[in-house]
């Protein structure tokens, strides 16, 4: 039976945030103003719920303040092409995804840092998904434009100081920035430069895997996704209630929720181990593999089918090392597995990363 990989990059595949890394590199104090942006982002998407907003849209926000601090496409092209870290052993694990099913990348992040991970990791570019920012050098910023957007960041960088470490935006500031945003930056002509801009986040990742499943004519039953923030919510949902796997790796709150099977772990080895298993074998079968390792992890490797050789690196891998968490996600556990997941990610990822929605 056709069996179906597809994952997130930024997380389950990489350490990196792109666009929050972009705007550090680019934009004067640019790490506090994008901090603000992605919490004003999951405002939006989990508090009101927006209507035509996509998670992940701080992407669609931040473009018009590249133009402003004179950020071209190839300084995103040079930047991303020289900034990719990697979750541990993600290289094999795509090529294991690779060799035993069709396999996709949907990313909410920018093509040009798609297309230098693919290259990176030798992985067709062909087979994945991304926000779309090909128009950054074909628009001129007048220098009141520049003025407004500049003095702009400086407003919300104000705003980040005061309130991101609370995590919790006062009234106030969201007004602010719901004015910064959907009032006056609309009606500038940098609009134009995001206006068209589809953010592959949320629903947009939801509408990337039914568009594969139609092309390689699978059944949604026989799909795995993998994910780990709020821009996976749609098509965790997607693949656990229409019979696949959803998978969390290191996820934030909102993606355990969604998830069928939460993993907790510095490795993508552990990954691979539910790869080899979804390429053979029907979701029920994962399931109780999953359920076994949480329980004793050397009888599992002796009761499911399981790659000898991927059972033997993973023991010379934890050998000396605390033990990654394969665990099914219930309201019993499902507190604890946030808890032990927000750790890790931001162990691997770093705070400032790991934080991000």
């Amino acid at each position: 039976m056709k069996r179906l990989f597809v994952t997130d990059c930024e997380g389950p595949l990489s350490l990196n945030d792109n666009a929050y890394e972009l705007a550090k590199e680019f934009i004067p104090e640019g790490d506090e103003f994008f901090r603000i942006i992605s919490l004003f982002d999951d405002y939006l998407v989990d508090i009101i719920k927006k209507e035509n907003y996509n998670s992940g849209s701080t992407l669609k926000l931040i473009v018009p303040f590249f133009k402003a601090f004179n950020v071209t496409n190839q300084d995103i092209v040079n930047f991303s092409r020289n900034n990719i870290f990697l979750v541990d052993n993600a290289q094999n694990t795509l090529n294991l995804a690779r060799n035993t099913m069709d396999s996709y990348i949907v990313s909410t992040s920018y093509g040009q840092y798609i297309e230098a991970i693919s290259d990176y990791l030798d992985f067709p570019f062909e087979n994945t998904y991304y926000t779309h920012l090909d128009n950054l050098d074909n628009y001129e910023l007048s220098v009141d434009e520049k003025e407004k957007l500049i003095e702009f960041k400086d407003i919300i960088v104000d705003i980040a100081k005061k309130e991101y470490e609370s995590g919790v935006l006062s009234t106030d500031s969201l007004n602010i920035l719901n004015e910064i945003f959907f009032k006056e930056i609309p009606k500038m002509n940098v609009y134009s430069l995001i206006n068209d801009i589809e953010c592959v986040g949320g629903i947009g990742k939801q509408l990337a895997l039914e568009d594969i499943l139609s092309k390689l004519n699978v059944d949604e039953a026989n799909i795995m996704y993998v994910g780990d923030s709020h821009t996976d919510v749609e098509p965790l949902k997607f693949a656990k209630e229409n019979g696949g796997i959803a998978v969390s790796f290191n996820g934030n709150e909102v993606a355990i929720r969604e998830a069928d099977i939460a993993i907790i772990s510095d490795n993508t080895i552990v990954t691979s181990l539910l790869i080899d298993l979804h390429s053979k074998f029907n979701k029920d079968y994962v399931l109780e593999f999953a359920k076994s390792f949480n329980m004793d992890i050397k009888r599992a490797f002796e009761s499911f089918r399981i790659s000898f050789t991927l059972i033997e690196e993973f023991n010379e891998l934890f050998k000396n090392n605390d033990l990654p968490i394969i665990e099914l996600v219930n309201e019993e556990n499902i507190d604890e597995l946030i808890s032990e997941s927000v750790k890790m990610r931001k162990k691997i990822r770093g705070k400032s990363i790991g934080s991000l929605g």
